[in-house]
C-alpha cells in the first residue's frame, strides 16, 4: 500500500540544474517520491513525501531540499506517539 499524506503541502524541492542523476535520492527514499529521466532525478509523486530529509541529507550536490521534521510525517509521529490527532501547520491548528 503507498502511503499518501495531505495533497500539496510537502516542502520538498529538487534543483534539476544541480542534479547530476546519481541516483541516491532514489535509493534511500522510502516512499518511492524520485524517478530517474533522461539522466536527471525527477518528483514523481510529491504527494508521497513524509518529509524524513533522508534524499537532502543524503543528496552531495545539494540538488534537493526538504524542512525534514515538519509537516505531515512529523504530525502522524507526534500524534502517534501522544495520543493526539496528528495536525501538522497546515490543519489551521
Amino acid at each position: 500500500m503507498k502511503h499518501k499524506y495531505l495533497k500539496n503541502v510537502v516542502t520538498l524541492k529538487l534543483n534539476p540544474i544541480k542534479c547530476i542523476g546519481c541516483g541516491m535520492c532514489l535509493n534511500v527514499c522510502p516512499h518511492a517520491v524520485f524517478l530517474l529521466y533522461n539522466g536527471k532525478a525527477e518528483i514523481a509523486d510529491i504527494d508521497s513525501c513524509m518529509e524524513c530529509g533522508a534524499c537532502a541529507r543524503n543528496c552531495a550536490y545539494e540538488a534537493i531540499e526538504v524542512k525534514s521534521g515538519t509537516g505531515c510525517a512529523a504530525a502522524i509521529l507526534y500524534g502517534k506517539l501522544t495520543g493526539e490527532e496528528p495536525c501538522c501547520d497546515c490543519c489551521g491548528k
